[in-house]
């Protein structure tokens, strides 16, 4: 039996061992009568049921919290938050391909493929640099420093500890060069199944733990006596029960599923943008927290947004389809509005340093979509998940002139807008070949093919990448915004994951992890660094929660 085939099973006996030591993965779900049960107590309690609260819960229990209660508002069938919708992409400072080949499971360290495998080595600076370049050099240094110091030691934590079944992500990020693998970004871990993956291994690892799980349970209400956090308030089927505990620790999302929220501190268009994940991240720990002083932190104007099949579900991710609605193909094309009109450079840089602000930039389009549009020299590197059939709509003709009547019927509000916007492109790219006739695409490093040269340059570039649109069969693919995740947050003391008051003061007993934390990001984001920040700063709350436990 598949641990998703007893997301809602009613037993609370423990987990059963088969002979073979494997894990019947159960979910112990807290089926009790509120009005008759007894007030209880836990050591330490946990809300969300992601990634980052299932290391604080998993840390706290090995730092001595005897009782560990995890409570979440969804449903038992939507466990996992927003990772479950990831594709599993873990970034962490390493020493290059021998430091990552004893974590994965897909290259064995001796085979012939490992001798293939270019990956270069990222320091913590490197990790650092990236966090803070695309931020603006806004990101909260303290913060950056702790995540990126203690990176390493975190994946090491997620592959021992958790039994996270980490793979290297060649269909993600690497491109085969002169019959090598050859990885870019900095980036290289991800996880077999993706989320879905993650959030078993999680789930195991939190029932062979013992930790209690209660899910369609809201935290309703922080109790803080003396200044200190004493018990947590949860409504089940409308009945409200007071559970005793010395330390709470928030992991329940930020507010980007909430179409009020975003409309109030993004805009109000962002209404409008599509939920990539949970439905269940709408504000609450925000709320749970400011209502006993903590501090707010962060950017509150943007977030985490990616480009997203037109076609996705509004309101919520799909459990099934999950990140391959994600078109992130874009730097190997070109992306149009309505208007014909090209309105952001594809090739700026690597798509895990663009994807998570160019979802913004297509909400901002009229109806708040666009077309991706490749040729047939690069639709073989566009990834299976993402635009395979039976994943997305895709639009093919066999000249310039016919994708632009098909794309017409689309939506696209000027035909002859569309056409000349890729001539001028293509001219533009072919001065730049003539100038730099040497130049060859190679999608594992920024190449530098622009559309950029001293005969002719374009308002909106192309850094690199930059092919001519001009061989059959065409492809477009329509796209809108996704949002994942918003930056704003609480403040946190980034040693311990302690939630600040409004003076900078920890609040005794409350913690805060995953996309909850505020300050961390601004205006853009690093690829793969959700993930681990979750777990380093969930192994910090927990292991502080367990200090609680004598006191």
């Amino acid at each position: 039996m598949r641990w998703e085939e007893v997301l809602s099973s009613t037993t609370a006996e423990p987990p059963e061992i088969t002979p073979n030591g494997s894990l019947v993965s159960l979910i112990l779900v807290y089926l009790g009568d509120f009005t008759t049960m007894t007030k209880p107590a836990f050591d330490c309690v946990v809300v969300g049921s992601g990634n980052a609260g299932s290391c604080a819960a998993i840390a706290a229990k090995d730092a001595g919290c005897r009782t560990v209660l995890l409570i979440d508002k969804c449903p038992a069938s939507w466990v996992g938050g927003n990772g479950y919708f990831t594709a599993g992409a873990t970034r962490t400072a390493h020493g290059g391909l021998p430091d990552l080949l004893p974590l994965v499971h897909n290259v064995p360290a001796s085979s012939d493929l490992a001798s293939k495998i270019d990956i270069d080595p990222y320091s913590p600076e490197d990790f650092i640099d990236d966090i803070m370049r695309v931020g603006d050099n806004k990101p909260d240094a303290g913060l950056v420093k702790t995540l990126v110091e203690n990176s390493r030691e975190g994946v090491q934590w997620l592959a021992d500890r958790i039994k996270v079944p980490f793979t290297f992500s060649f269909n993600r990020q690497a491109y085969v060069v002169d019959g090598r693998q050859k990885f870019w970004g900095g980036l290289a871990l991800s996880v077999e199944q993706g989320g879905k993956g993650l959030v078993e291994a999680h789930q195991k690892a939190l029932v062979e733990a013992g930790v209690e799980m209660w899910f369609d349970s809201c935290a309703s209400e922080l109790i803080r006596e003396g200044g200190r956090i004493k018990g947590l308030a949860i409504e089940k089927k409308g009945e409200r029960l007071v559970v005793e505990t010395p330390s709470v620790i928030l992991a329940c999302g930020g507010f980007e599923a909430s179409r009020d929220l975003r409309a109030k501190h993004l805009g109000d268009h962002w209404s409008h943008a599509k939920v990539r994940g949970t439905p269940y991240n709408t504000g609450d720990g925000l709320d749970l927290a400011t209502r006993v002083g903590a501090k707010l932190f962060g950017d509150f104007t943007s977030c985490h947004s990616t480009c997203w099949d037109f076609l996705a579900p509004a309101d919520a991710g799909d459990r099934t389809l999950s990140n391959q609605y994600t078109k992130s193909g874009y730097p190997l094309g070109l992306m149009l509005n309505a208007h014909g009109k090209r309105f952001v450079d594809e090739g700026r840089d690597f798509r895990n340093f663009t994807y998570a602000k160019y979802g913004r930039e297509i909400l901002k389009q009229p109806h708040g979509a666009a077309w991706q549009v490749w040729d047939s020299k690069v639709t073989d590197l566009l990834r299976v998940e993402e635009y395979g059939d039976g994943i997305t709509r895709k639009i093919w003709a066999n000249s310039l002139e016919e994708l632009g009547e098909k794309l017409e019927s689309d939506g696209l509000g000027r035909r002859e807008a569309f056409l000349q916007t890729i001539a001028e492109y293509n001219s533009a790219v072919q001065a730049f070949h003539l100038q730099n006739p040497t130049r060859i695409l190679n999608p594992a490093i920024k190449d530098g093919l622009s559309t950029q040269s001293e005969q002719a340059s374009l308002s909106v570039p192309k850094s690199n990448w930059a092919l001519r649109i001009d061989t059959p069969p065409y492809l477009a693919v329509k796209v809108t915004c996704g949002i994942t995740f918003t930056f704003g947050g609480l403040a946190i003391d980034p040693n311990t994951a302690a939630v600040l008051d409004n003076d900078g003061m920890a609040i005794p007993g409350l913690f805060c992890t995953g996309e909850l934390v505020g300050g961390l990001f601004y205006n853009n984001y690093p690829g793969g660094s959700g993930l681990i920040a979750g777990c380093v700063f969930g192994r910090k709350a927990g292991k502080e929660a367990g200090k609680f436990v004598s006191r």
